[in-house]
Formats: C-alpha cells, structure tokens, sequence
C-alpha cells in the first residue's frame, strides 16, 4: 500500500501557485498525493481531491462545516503527512488531526508570514498570537520562511516538535530570467507599451495589505517629472473599485493599467524597467523573488520579507511605510541612472543560490522523510535554543 500525504490550503490557487512542485515529488515518490481547499479548480499532480468550505475569517460558519469535513477526511484516509498551509488553513487542520498525530501521522505547518510581527496592530497579536502559539503544541514541524518570524518562534518558545527555516516556497528561474533589448522591445509591443515608457510593475493581490494606495500617491508625485511613466498592477482583489476611483481622482488614466490576475507574469516583468512593492506586510514575497530573478531592480517598503530580500544597495532600495516621498525619489533615482539599473538587475545571482525551487526542494526533502520526530535535516536550520542572524 502506497504512503498517502494530504495538502490543505484555504484556497485552490494557493496550491496551484506556490506548491506543484512538491506535489509532484510526492508523485514521482510513489506517494498517494491528496489536496483540500475551498474551489474546484483541479490541481495537478494530486490523485483526490477535496472541496472544503474553508474561509479566511474565524467567525464564519462554514469553518465549523470544514473542521468536521477534514476531521472525517484525516481519519478516513489515514494519512502518514499532513503539510498545512495558510492561517485559517493551518488553524482547522491542526485542530482536526490532532487524533492523527496521535496515531502516527506527522502534521507539518507553514507559517507564510505571521500577522503577529514587528509594527503590527496590537489587536493582531491578541488575536493570532495566542493562537499560533497553542496550535505549535499540535505540529511536528513548524516551517518558517522568514528570519523574524523563525526567531520570534525560538524566543517565544513555541511548543513544535522542530521550528525549520527554509527559503520561501522557491522560484523557477529558467522561467524568470533576464531577456535581451530585443525581445523586450516585442514583449512590449505585443502588449500595447511604448518603447520610451519606464515601467514600473508591482504584481499584488488589490488590498489594503498590499497597500496600492501608497504606490498610487507615489506614482501622482512623479507623474510630471517622468512624461512616460506606466505603472502595471497586475492583481485582483476587494480593492480593486477603490483603487480604480483613486488614480482616476489623481489624473493617471493614462498611467496606471490595471492587468487583472495573469498567467504570463514572466513577460510583464520582462518589459518592464523596475519592479515596486509598497505591501504593509509579507511572509517571503514572491513577486520580489520573481523580479529580481528577472533581472529588475526592486523598491520596496522595508518591512519583514520584503528585507529578507532585498540587500539595499544590491538588488534596489528598501523605504519606510511613511516615506512615500523618499520612495519615489528612489524611483527617480533608478530613472536618471540606467547603469544603476542594469548593476542592480545583475546581482540576481545572489538570490539563486538558496531560493530556486530545486533549492528549497532539497530543504524540505529531509522533512517530509524523516519517520522518526528526531529532526537533524542538514541544510534546514532546526533549533530549539538558537536564533537565525542572516
């Protein structure tokens, strides 16, 4: 009989976006490989497949609905790796395996960014804090990928079997890599740009966490400095009507597109001459990993994962929550100085080493097979009495 290992997530594209590698290695280990989320969207290399009613706010019913679902779920399929991922995600699977764990089965949890961190509402931290902290007790290991949320895990002495530091969820960088002036010039041609316009690319869900309204007021200062600035907001999201009605309020019809959720993100950054991000808060941003894989300087907002990234001076800039006007003039900065730009774009090297997929692959290999609970996994950082200092 095959080993089986059940994927939980809040949602369908969550798995489809960050997670088909390691789906696939279970496959190609002969593993039956199972997936629950809320959407039907299939996802491939998973034999079953579960729609579970699973939804990011506590209070609503249905989560009642799939605690039980998953409970029935884990008993009935005997599962010897549980991996659970998201907040709602990790909290109902824990609680609906913790029977599992004690027969056998090993509940590992990522943690993609606590809403427990440095400079949040202190309502985060009486909500989540308590939470995350009681549910470590039920998790043979907690993944962690940043360095604040890895060490405040060890300080705060959460009760998991193991606390992992590993390199995000990995990038393919055969697929976002630089391109030659050429293929840029028809990359932007295929998609309506102007060969003069700098572009600037942020790719984010349309939410108030990823604060768009900053990099609009951002992009309203630099508007008459820079006569062919884009800004390209690829993303959809709650905000999307409220962002649409701010940078028609500012006067950037003509600047700012709205490009919707993409499947071609590699050529949009591509195109582009510098990629931004002004989130209030990350787990490990994918979207800087992309960018910088591409060949693009970065400016960034200096907050936790985004810092883990970005080396100021090497791969771009990092500018405070409040310093919008210190933003853009980094922006401005990047504009008058295309050689700074290019320097920037070719250190994405640096970045490789530890965050492909294959990279972060062999980080969680020696985690899904370790059989025994005893945790000495090589690369992975596993400690329970000494912090990271990257």
């Amino acid at each position: 009989m095959s080993k089986k290992v059940l994927f939980c997530a809040k949602v369908v594209s969550h798995l489809r976006a960050f997670h088909l590698p390691y789906l696939r290695w279970f496959q190609e280990q002969g593993w039956e490989v199972h997936a629950a989320s809320n959407g039907v969207e299939q996802i491939p290399y998973v034999d079953q497949q579960f729609d579970i009613p699973i939804h990011r706010s506590p209070l609503k019913l249905d989560n009642w609905r799939a605690y039980r679902q998953l409970k029935s779920l884990i008993r009935q399929h005997d599962y010897d790796i549980i991996h659970c991922h998201t907040p709602m995600g990790g909290v109902l699977t824990r609680l609906a395996a913790r029977q599992a764990r004690r027969r056998g089965t090993r509940l590992l949890y990522t943690a993609h960014g606590f809403h427990f961190f440095q400079g949040a509402s202190p309502l985060y931290w009486l909500l989540y804090y308590p939470v995350e902290k009681y549910l470590s007790c039920y998790t043979d290991c907690l993944i962690t990928i940043n360095t604040e949320d890895y060490n405040r895990a060890l300080e705060r002495r959460f009760k998991a079997q193991a606390i992992a530091y590993v390199h995000g969820v990995g990038v393919d960088f055969d697929k976002y890599k630089p391109v030659g002036r050429q293929e840029r010039d028809r990359l932007r041609v295929m998609h309506g740009i102007g060969a003069d316009e700098f572009v600037l690319i942020y790719a984010a869900e349309l939410s108030s966490r990823k604060n768009q309204s900053y990099l609009l007021q951002v992009v309203s200062s630099l508007s008459a400095r820079i006569p062919q600035l884009r800004l390209l907001l690829a993303g959809q999201g709650e905000l999307e009507a409220d962002y649409r009605e701010q940078a028609e309020r500012l006067g950037l019809d003509n600047i700012v597109t709205f490009l919707g959720h993409r499947s071609d993100m590699e050529q949009i950054y591509a195109l582009a001459d510098l990629a931004v991000s002004s989130s209030r808060q990350e787990g490990l941003p994918v979207n800087i990993m992309e960018a910088i894989a591409t060949g693009l300087p970065v400016v960034a907002t200096d907050v936790r994962g985004n810092r883990d990234l970005v080396e100021p001076g090497v791969h771009g800039f990092l500018v405070g929550l409040d310093d919008a006007s210190i933003f853009a003039e980094r922006i401005w900065e990047l504009y008058n100085q295309p050689q700074l730009r290019a320097d920037l774009g070719a250190n994405r090297g640096r970045l490789i080493e530890h965050y492909s997929v294959d990279y972060v692959l062999d980080e969680m290999i020696p985690i899904y097979t370790n059989t025994t609970r005893q945790w000495d996994v090589g690369k992975v950082v596993l400690s329970e009495r000494q912090g990271l200092d990257l």
